[in-house]
């Protein structure tokens, strides 16, 4: 699988990222293991998973999926060749939302147990939270950077003011910067003033912010659960724009031509993009994941990039 910097750091990480927010809850065990298994056989390293993950199903309370991938590697025993991220901000039970020192030192800890490791390969704040200093909130981060017990910081549902207002923080007191944001992104444009609170979704600023800093953008839900190509799955009312009609008709006509899925077009759309975006690949079934691992396989010449971004309504 191919592999690219994060940011501006020497750490490779797969093209692909492995999301893992229903290993452990939702997904049972077994399938689990065999998805993570599927995704080592295809030479991927790069795991994606949060403290909360998967809180809000029924019967589980967060932390599932940690607990899982430390079964997992320790069974394995492959840590020291993957690249771990997990996260820290948003409330589970017996945790407050929030980006204050204590409780990213604390859930901290508690990450670093359940996935029977002692260090996070790359540490996001989950959401922003605008009632504690960014001083505090990097501080704690460089802190752990400083101990051993973190590698590198990312950021996740943040806007692109905010990510610069941090690096100036990071840079005037010397600590370790964002590296990387992590954001709702797909081939489909939100239509101008939705919202998807708490989450926030990439827009022009932000690419751009990117692009200038040097920022990996890893996207989330780049599928959007299967509404590209289940008929029981309707467009979210988010992408419901003046454009989306036109990109899907784009997607579709481009994917009969290649003979492709259209989810395998959206996938090999962002990992040509320049620089490129890393996907969140995910899935319940191994056939699933494996129509995804073949969008590795597609070739998009600059023509066709360049004709897929500048599709408008």
């Amino acid at each position: 699988m191919r592999t690219v910097l994060l940011g501006k750091t020497d750490l490779r990480v797969s093209i692909f990222c492995l999301g893992t927010m229903y290993f452990g809850s939702r997904t049972d065990r077994e399938t689990s293991i065999a998805l993570l298994d599927q995704y080592l056989e295809r030479g991927g390293f790069f795991l994606d998973t949060a403290n909360i993950y998967a809180r809000w199903i029924p019967g589980f309370q967060g932390g599932e999926s940690e607990t899982l991938l430390g079964e997992w590697m320790k069974e394995r025993k492959n840590r020291h060749s993957m690249v771990v991220a997990t996260k820290v901000g948003f409330e589970m039970p017996g945790v407050e939302r929030g980006l204050r020192a204590h409780q990213i030192e604390t859930e901290c800890e508690k990450s670093l147990r359940r996935l029977q490791t002692d260090y996070i390969d790359l540490y996001y704040a989950h959401v922003d939270d605008y009632r504690t200093p960014p001083e505090e909130t990097l501080e704690a981060f460089h802190r752990l950077i400083q101990a051993g017990k973190v590698r590198f910081i990312g950021a996740s549902n943040f806007r692109a003011w905010r990510l610069e207002e941090c690096r100036w923080v990071s840079q005037t007191k010397g600590w370790s910067e964002y590296c990387c944001i992590q954001q709702r992104y797909t081939y489909l444009r939100p239509k101008p003033g939705t919202s998807f609170d708490p989450q926030v979704a990439v827009n022009e600023d932000l690419l751009e912010y990117c692009r200038i800093r040097g920022l990996t953008l890893l996207a989330y839900s780049p599928l959007i659960g299967g509404a590209y190509s289940r008929s029981d799955r309707p467009i979210p009312l988010q992408y419901q724009g003046p454009d989306t009609e036109a990109r899907l008709q784009a997607l579709r006509e481009m994917a009969e031509k290649k003979g492709i899925t259209v989810n395998q077009l959206v996938l090999a759309w962002m990992i040509y993009q320049d620089p490129p975006i890393v996907p969140l690949a995910a899935g319940s079934t191994l056939a699933q994941m494996e129509e995804n691992y073949r969008a590795l396989e597609v070739t998009l010449s600059e023509e066709e990039v360049h004709f897929l971004n500048e599709v408008t309504g």
